[in-house]
């Protein structure tokens, strides 16, 4: 059995199961026995969740990859080939991955060797380079990872780190080396969100200079970089447990724009939350085509569980108007069987309600309320901070929005 790697799942400081890598390259996931028999368990994730709310504890074996849930927790893109560089690690082995990176993962998972600090003897085959360079990897982090400027220009949306700084933890999003502007469109999309009453947890826009471990070159990129407070750590980094519906549908990052849609993501948030979960469901899917964002996938929506054992809807994130850099950009998800912007209109809320088995009027009053608000925020002269060009981009596509116009606003 030396060839066999297993890796400790833990939950909230609490070893729930075992995450293991067979000779054959495959991935099995296992919980642990007491973990099954708790009753009132934390919660890992809905797709480990049944019909009749009861836990699945028999997973089916991955090959190669590891289960979704966990893929999920990893960097995607630029970043992850970056860290996956660093460490001497293929990128598409997610299980050594996982070992280098599982102590900083998003929510309250942590994941570990069973045998401690010491490397998993199958692992030494897919690592290259010395002890320093794997020790420089494990902290995701610009404390432990000196950024070059090779990352940043191969990440298109600028890349996204996580720090620690004035007032707890922080994601931070450097500038794209390939469209202008996205963290001051981030802040200013954000900053809206948040005037016209939804969840948004604190943003700043903050200089380049003020970051240390800054790659030389950034500043060709831009001046700023956008830095949104994690919802996901409390005081004193006390973890708190999220999921995105990537994890909760068991999707692969790489299908985050497909086999799912919007009607799915709300009928999770009405069994598990109920009406104040669809409102603000509602207020985001409004928000998001107004300011013509067509990058709201399954891995921009999560679940927040403040108790470890109830959902809530997490805070929002990550709204960009990207019609400012992708002209005829679409929806991220079929929306009623649509995915254009200009289909957005009452009669298909309306068809969208009945679908998802929503009440039309909490539905309906929802979204012309988002509209009205939206409305009013938008024409306040005091806000016009953003780019004039950003505010005449969206300002052109409001004019394709059914539900901008008339009867919404009135």
């Amino acid at each position: 059995m030396a060839d066999v790697s297993i890796l400790d799942v833990r939950l909230h400081g609490r070893s729930i199961g075992a995450l293991t890598r067979l000779p054959d390259d495959k991935n099995l996931f296992a919980f642990d026995r007491t973990y099954i028999e708790d009753r009132e368990r934390a919660v890992l994730s809905l797709s480990f969740k049944d019909a009749f709310g009861e836990l699945i504890a028999d997973v089916k074996p991955t090959q190669t990859r590891v289960p979704p849930f966990f893929a999920n927790l990893l960097p995607e893109g630029p970043m992850r080939d970056y860290l996956a560089g660093r460490a001497g690690v293929n990128p598409a082995r997610e299980f050594f991955l996982l070992w280098v990176l599982g102590r900083d993962l998003p929510g309250a998972v942590e994941i570990r060797p069973m045998d401690g600090e010491s490397w998993p003897d199958a692992a030494r085959a897919q690592l290259a380079g010395n002890s320093q360079k794997r020790k420089s990897a494990m902290r995701f982090s610009l404390a432990g990872v000196q950024l070059k400027f090779s990352a940043v220009k191969s990440a298109r949306g600028g890349l996204t780190i996580p720090v620690d700084g004035t007032g707890g933890s922080w994601i931070v999003k450097l500038p794209s080396t390939v469209h202008d502007g996205v963290p001051e469109n981030e802040f200013a999309m954000m900053e809206l969100a948040r005037r016209i009453g939804m969840d948004v947890p604190q943003t700043a826009l903050v200089p380049l200079g003020s970051i240390e471990g800054m790659p030389e070159g950034i500043e060709r990129a831009g001046k700023n970089a956008f830095a949104i407070r994690r919802f996901d750590r409390g005081e004193n980094g006390a973890r708190i447990h999220i999921e995105d519906f990537a994890q909760i549908f068991a999707l692969y990052p790489d299908k985050k724009y497909e086999r799912l849609n919007y009607r799915n993501i709300a009928e999770v948030i009405w069994t598990e939350i109920g009406e104040t979960g669809i409102a603000e469901f509602v207020r985001r899917l409004v928000f998001n085509t107004l300011i013509g964002n067509g990058d709201m996938h399954a891995k921009n929506w999560s679940l927040i569980y403040p108790d470890a054992r109830h959902a809530a809807l997490a805070p929002a994130y990550d709204f960009v108007s990207t019609v400012a850099y992708i002209s005829g950009d679409k929806l991220g998800l079929n929306f009623a069987g649509s995915k254009d912007f200009e289909s957005v209109s009452e009669d298909r809320f309306r068809r969208f309600a009945e679908k998802a088995r929503l009440p039309e009027k909490l539905v309906m009053d929802t979204m012309r309320d988002t509209v009205q608000r939206f409305a009013s925020a938008w024409g306040d002269k005091s806000q016009s901070a953003m780019a004039r060009k950003l505010k005449s981009v969206i300002d052109a596509h409001l004019k394709r929005i059914p539900i901008y116009a008339a009867p919404a606003r009135r």
